[in-house]
């Protein structure tokens, strides 16, 4: 059986600093960490899809964790084909992002750079060993076909030595008609396939699919049930507090996901207030976690 850790989408979102979760004296960037740390083993960094991270960054997040600890970190956003502000580069990238942008495409020489800078600066949590994986987010405009294939190749070229998970956002990827060719995809690009939890009532619903790609790591996040996925405000897509049987229903899916990787991820994104984390909590218990 492998080892199951349950956390969150972050420890920073500013409904969770402003729920009241964090205790006095630990309301600081340092007390809010360790806090965090103290009752979660992972957590997934979500500030790096929005800009670079830093090696500062990666250098205190290892201090201020315990060995044990694991950090998943997004992928920034010009990797995964997101629009990217040019802002959200540093200054000498920038006049090359609008460039190519004018041009309809990124220059793969950006792209590599903009790599070379994202993984560089998260060595730290590799070298320490608290990188769990590095989660590839991929926008729902990514519909499965050559060009996605392709596009997904040099992806996983250019990370080649990281450990790797894919969300898709588009649901064909997990339809019927594609979920055996997707697996096949992401087991040959050692790739864990990330399951996920949402509303399955739109247009836009990905399918509550597992599949075990890796015999590293499986991982599952919880986004949700909010009828307002894709149209509302962030607050209102997120807004949902799960009862204890729509967690029972993922029990012996994640366990029989830890009969076939040596870890499993379990995280909560319904980042509104203090649901995650207790909704986190709850998980825990469910799973029989100390």
């Amino acid at each position: 059986m492998g080892k199951i850790r349950v956390g969150t989408c972050s420890w920073t979102d500013k409904a969770l600093i402003s729920s009241g979760w964090y205790p006095s004296g630990h309301r600081d960037a340092e007390g809010r960490l360790r806090h965090y740390a103290a009752q979660f083993p992972v957590a997934e960094v979500d500030s790096t899809y929005y800009g670079l991270p830093s090696n500062r960054n990666s250098l205190l997040w290892t201090d201020r964790t315990p060995e044990d600890f694991r950090f998943d970190v997004k992928a920034f956003s010009l990797l995964t084909g997101h629009p990217t502000r040019p802002e959200a580069l540093p200054a000498d990238l920038r006049p090359a992002l609008v460039r190519h942008r004018e041009r309809a495409g990124v220059d793969p020489g950006l792209l590599d750079e903009v790599w070379n800078r994202y993984s560089a600066a998260l060595e730290p949590l590799r070298d320490s060993g608290r990188l769990g994986t590095l989660v590839f987010q991929f926008p729902p405009r990514l519909v499965p076909g050559r060009p996605a294939v392709e596009f997904l190749r040099r992806c996983r070229e250019r990370a080649t030595g990281w450990p790797m998970a894919v969300e898709f956002r588009h649901p064909d990827w997990w339809r019927e008609e594609h979920v055996d060719a997707t697996t096949a995809l992401l087991t040959e690009l050692d790739t864990a396939a990330v399951a996920v939890d949402m509303v399955q009532t739109l247009p836009a619903s990905v399918p509550p699919v597992v599949r075990v790609t890796t015999r590293e790591l499986a991982l599952v996040r919880f986004h949700g049930r909010s009828s307002a996925w894709g149209t509302g405000t962030k607050e209102e897509r997120f807004r949902h507090a799960y009862t204890p049987e729509e967690l029972s229903e993922w029990v012996p899916r994640i366990r029989d996901m830890a009969e076939q990787a040596r870890e499993v991820h379990v995280l909560f994104n319904n980042c509104c207030g203090d649901a995650a984390v207790r909704a986190a909590e709850s998980m825990r218990h469910l799973l029989g976690l100390p």
